[in-house]
């Protein structure tokens, strides 16, 4: 039986007996397992109104909340289980806690749940922070932890992480939708200067620099410094907080270091880091001193201090820019902050376009689409289609041939699919308002109209 058939079955036999508890925790342990995080929510919603304290609903509510982006309602879920010792609502906390940055938090409370029952330990989160033998289950003691990270004692640092390698992209701005003035303002800072060196020579003005793009997750940003690259010929080197950080003391200075030797050997080369800022927290949040030292020696490498810049463009993308250390934003470092929104109107039809290329379709009108998905980031839009698809395909089965799809199916899946931009927008609200006296969120100010 495939998936839609299986689902089917059990929407009907809950239909049947609409109070069956464990009938719809099983509906919703499928939806989940087949990727229908927003339907598997609505039915565990469902449930826990008949089973207020059902762990194992709040638990899958927690996953599918993460699933979907939204992590402040998945935190106040699992913060619910912990307080009520419940080990593995725990463990899902920390590891919540760490994809935020908040580790020495998150390793705090994991060590709590495994002490309380060791059967939730999680081999994965242990080996990514270096836990070791008994020190899940037990504190610090022989340990120790620097900046979120445990350092088992007696231990050697590695030699150090393979080199990155450049590559040449072959996208350019024609194949991002959209985004005009963002374009341009990468053109004025990073494509003018290489095109007419000569000119910026003239006025003693290095070819180089930093942006700093902020916005909500899944709106292009890798995309357009990819293209960015594309654009003007230069090498692409991609790099992500996996690759710098590390457990040991002076290692992320050493692996940071040799990202931008690598660069310089490349130039021009566009370097971009992905969620920078677990690169660059402010300092003064920080209790040890090994993460005030990284970013002292990122600060270093932009600066170029014992090394040349010229020919090395700095992009950086970040989902929460006022988490940055102020210092970033210095001139000659990330000196242009630009806001990445979510596609406008023709880069959600031009998107759409694109994600239905080679499907059945009968004419669709995606202008229309398009202005029902106001704030839909690309990735919301593709869960729209697949949505779609997914509702064209119990007809595919029954006929047994391949039903198009319509302007009416992708209207309907816009109705189901909410913009995940929505958690994102509403605490950038509160920095706009109250954390802008520097002007620096301004252009996120007029497009939110406040």
């Amino acid at each position: 039986m495939d998936a839609n058939a299986t689902i089917r079955a059990l929407r009907q036999a809950l239909a049947a007996s609409p109070d069956n508890v464990p009938l719809r925790q099983h509906l919703a342990d499928t939806l989940f397992a087949f990727g229908h995080h927003a339907d598997a929510e609505q039915e565990l919603l469902a449930l826990l109104k008949l089973a207020p304290d059902d762990a194992a609903a709040m638990l899958l509510l927690a996953r599918c909340y993460r699933a979907q982006g939204k992590g402040s309602a998945a935190a106040v879920v699992l913060e619910r289980l912990a307080a009520r010792g419940d080990a593995r609502g725990a463990v899902e906390l920390a590891k919540l806690l760490a994809a935020e940055g908040d580790v020495d938090a998150a390793l705090r409370g994991y060590r709590r749940a495994v002490a309380a029952d060791p059967t939730v330990r999680d081999a994965e989160f242990e080996q990514r922070f270096g836990i070791v033998g008994a020190d899940a289950d037990r504190d610090a003691g022989a340990a120790e932890v620097v900046d979120g990270r445990v350092r088992a004692a007696g231990a050697s640092a590695p030699d150090g992480v393979d080199e990155l390698r450049p590559v040449r992209s072959d996208v350019k701005f024609a194949h991002v939708g959209g985004m005009a003035e963002l374009k341009q303002e990468i053109r004025k800072k990073i494509v003018l200067p290489l095109q007419r060196a000569d000119l910026y020579q003239a006025y003693g003005k290095k070819v180089g620099g930093g942006i700093l793009m902020y916005g909500p997750p899944g709106c292009g940003k890798t995309f357009l410094a990819r293209a960015t690259a594309g654009e003007i010929d230069a090498t692409f080197l991609s790099v992500g907080i996996h690759d710098v950080l590390e457990m040991w003391l002076g290692q992320s200075e050493r692996n940071l270091h040799g990202v931008f030797a690598t660069a310089r050997r490349h130039a021009p080369c566009v370097l971009f880091f992905d969620e920078v800022d677990a690169l660059g927290a402010s300092r003064g949040d920080m209790k040890h001193s090994a993460g005030r030292q990284t970013i002292n020696q990122f600060l270093a490498e932009l600066d170029g201090l014992g090394s040349d810049n010229d020919g090395l463009l700095v992009l950086a993308a970040t989902n929460a820019p006022w988490h940055m250390d102020s210092a970033f934003r210095r001139p000659g470092r990330f000196d242009r902050v630009i806001f990445v929104p979510p596609p406008d109107l023709e880069a959600r039809g031009d998107i759409l376009r694109l994600l239905l290329a080679g499907k059945p379709q009968d004419d669709v009108d995606f202008a229309a689409v398009a202005k029902r998905t106001e704030r839909f980031s690309g990735a919301d839009l593709k869960a729209l289609v697949d949505r779609a698809i997914e509702a064209r395909l119990d007809d595919a089965v029954r006929r047994g041939l391949p039903e198009p799809l319509r302007t009416r199916d992708l209207l309907a899946a816009a109705k189901l699919q909410k913009p995940t931009t929505s958690e994102w927008f509403a605490a950038a609200k509160n920095y706009v308002l109250y954390a802008n006296d520097a002007g620096l969120y301004d252009d996120l100010k007029e497009y939110l109209r406040l």
